[in-house]
């Protein structure tokens, strides 16, 4: 997903934050209904994209997390 996907998921978060900041401001509402009739089918096209992303992983469940030692894992399987 470090592709198209990611990209507009990180499009669309600033998108969001933007919308929401100049909701707060005195910005005309044909410019605030003009954004909000844009970031909808935005955020219904990024859920889409990402779910039907060609992204595939080698990890499984039992690679658990980076970070984590595996030692703790073993024990809660034995």
């Amino acid at each position: 997903m470090k592709n198209f996907a990611i990209k507009l998921v990180w499009f669309t978060t600033i998108y969001v934050f933007v919308f929401a900041g100049l909701c707060q401001t005195n910005v005309a509402l044909p410019v605030i209904m003009t954004l909000y009739c844009v970031g909808i089918p935005l955020i219904l096209f990024m859920v889409y994209t990402v779910l039907t992303d060609d992204y595939k992983t080698t990890k499984t469940f039992k690679d658990w997390y980076g970070d984590h030692p595996m030692k703790t894992l073993e024990k809660e399987e034995s």
